[in-house]
């Protein structure tokens, strides 16, 4: 029912029909209500204006007719007295008068003037009170009824799926209650998490949309369109046919990248490199100080350094994390730190403050970082950072702002996770996008930045104790991202991998079957609107179908997502194909 039409327009027949009557009330308690079922012993539901009803079977949805409104609910169990449980054998397809009561979670109150829908029990039923069978397009329109009193129509909305396989019951969301305070897509592999997001992704291209999906696998390279852009980092196994190279440089990378990356040991290696980062900013910003982009400092003079120092400018930039510099220059810069902070004057034994002293003898504690940079500059799994001449992929995620593109693809699945590469690269990425939004430039054109495979990124720290640097861009994105236009859509096989304080900061789930006790305690945790008779379901989902959670959806929604287009290309292999014996072979 839309903004503009009244009950009697929605519902012509009336909301309450006499061929969808369930049964009476029998017990009330705070949580669920019990009721007789009236056609218990019917061998299946019954059909009405060409939807099927199970007229009291386990996970429909019900309406109560109260006294002073009606009560929405869903049937969470149907059993039969232990007296009775004899009557019902395999010889009989109807059981006359079978006295079975079943149980109804009470969900929400309905206004009977409006209709709208809000969460908890207005008041309560009485004995006797009638339940009905909900009608399919009063249950699709829900995300519609449980907005508030006056809240204005919608024209952009998402059509995700259907309460049922019949088609009147397509499930439609506004994009502000799906992404506004973040979003999540959980679920087991084979469950249709990718399913979901593909259907997701191809609903917003209708639309003026922006959106950047970090593809960890590869699998959503099947999106075409004008408004499609596909890049990748690295060398995909399998690559979209127009995917564009792209490099990622280091000046992408501020301090903190760089220690996650080569990972510094000890109470030496640490200092050591920070310092030698400091001089190669240095050099970069006073070039006249360095000698081949490297500033000496064994039994050199201090006075041309401390001099540039000293320029407008220089010092605050010195001190910036994200100012660039020469990283190739980083392990002979290393070997210049390692001397003493003071030389000797004319006399052996004076002090010379003006000029560093000679080689201090640290470089034998500096081998190990000195090997591993080497290692990483060189390694095949930074070559889209330290070994690449394609355009830079900041360049890109710029011009996509402001360009009428609305899906911009960044294939990750030709990044190795060797030296964590993958997790830093996705960090860097994210970052950028953060420091964007920080800077105004998504306040007009809101973006929306999809994580694929989140479980790898969030949550992680790399280093040891003396130098441990966190891989947090997507965790910050979460805590204020809303706030500057940039909203953040996890999709996860694993939700106990993510930290419990993002999770918790994701306003809708779109959950599809979890088996694991811990994943679905986490859920419960991150989502107070959800009890355990709500999660009792999730293990029982069909592939495809999702229960939709969250600040602005107070009751779960359960709906079949509507197939995409674009099938992911998350397949396993065919062994009956690939398994299959050659005739000829004996």
């Amino acid at each position: 029912m839309n903004r503009t039409s009244t009950v009697e327009e929605a519902f012509p027949r009336g909301l309450l029909r006499p061929e969808l009557f369930i049964g009476v009330l029998s017990s009330v308690s705070a949580q669920a209500v019990r009721f007789n079922l009236n056609d218990a012993g019917s061998p299946s539901g019954a059909h009405y204006l060409g939807g099927r009803y199970g007229k009291g079977e386990v996970g429909e949805f019900v309406l109560i007719e109260g006294q002073i409104n009606l009560l929405l609910g869903r049937v969470v169990e149907i059993h039969l007295p232990e007296s009775e449980r004899r009557s019902v054998d395999a010889f009989h397809s109807k059981v006359i008068d079978l006295d079975a009561v079943g149980t109804i979670q009470l969900l929400g109150s309905v206004a009977m003037d409006s209709l709208r829908v809000t969460a908890g029990v207005e008041s309560y039923p009485r004995l006797g009170d009638r339940v009905y069978a909900a009608p399919h397009n009063f249950v699709a329109d829900l995300p519609s009824l449980m907005e508030p009193e006056g809240s204005p129509g919608s024209t952009v909305l998402l059509k995700l799926g259907s309460i049922d396989v019949a088609l009147e019951s397509a499930v439609s969301i506004r994009p502000e209650k799906l992404f506004g305070r973040h979003c999540a897509i959980l679920g087991t592999t084979g469950g249709g998490k990718s399913w979901t997001t593909a259907r997701i992704i191809e609903e917003c291209l209708k639309f003026k949309a922006k959106i950047i999906l970090l593809d960890a696998t590869g699998e959503y390279r099947g999106f075409r369109g004008a408004f499609v852009r596909h890049l990748h980092l690295g060398t995909p196994v399998n690559k979209a046919t127009d995917s564009e190279a792209r490099s990622l440089p280091p000046t992408s990378f501020v301090e903190s990248d760089f220690i996650a990356l080569f990972e510094p040991a000890g109470k030496v290696q640490g200092p050591k490199l920070r310092a030698a980062m400091r001089s190669l900013r240095l050099a970069k910003l006073v070039p006249a100080v360095a000698t081949n982009g490297i500033i000496k400092k064994i039994d050199q003079s201090k006075v041309p350094v401390v001099t540039a120092e000293q320029q407008a400018g220089v010092g605050a930039r010195l001190d910036d994390p994200c100012q660039e510099f020469d990283v190739g220059n980083l392990i002979a810069q290393i070997e210049q730190e390692c001397v003493y902070p003071d030389g000797f004057g004319a006399a052996r034994g004076s002090k010379d403050t003006t000029k560093w002293g000679g080689d201090s003898g640290e470089v034998s504690y500096c081998l190990s970082l000195m090997s591993r940079i080497s290692a990483v500059l060189t390694s095949p799994s930074f070559g889209c950072v330290f070994n690449s001449t394609a355009p830079a992929l900041t360049d890109a995620i710029d011009n996509f702002v402001t360009d009428n593109g609305r899906l911009l693809r960044i294939c990750l699945s030709g990044v190795a996770y060797e030296f964590k590469a993958r997790e830093i690269v996705a960090n860097v990425i994210g970052r950028h996008l953060l420091n964007k939004a920080r800077g105004g430039a998504f306040a007009t054109s809101p973006v929306v930045v999809i994580v694929d495979e989140a479980h790898n990124f969030l949550g992680r720290q790399i280093g040891g104790e003396d130098a441990v640097a966190r891989l947090d861009a997507f965790e910050l994105i979460a805590k204020e991202g809303r706030k500057f236009g940039l909203n953040i859509c996890l999709t996860t096989q694993r939700p106990r991998d993510i930290t419990e304080g993002v999770l918790s900061q994701m306003g809708t789930l779109v959950v599809h079957r979890l088996t694991n006790d811990r994943d679905r305690e986490v859920v419960e945790r991150a989502c107070g609107e959800i009890d355990r008779s709500a999660s009792s379901f999730l293990p029982n989902l069909k592939p495809g179908e999702a229960a939709i959670i969250g600040a602005d959806f107070p009751i779960p929604l359960t709906i079949q997502i509507f197939p995409p287009d674009a099938e992911p290309k998350s397949d396993g292999p065919n062994y009956q194909k690939c398994w299959k014996a050659d005739p000829a072979t004996p």
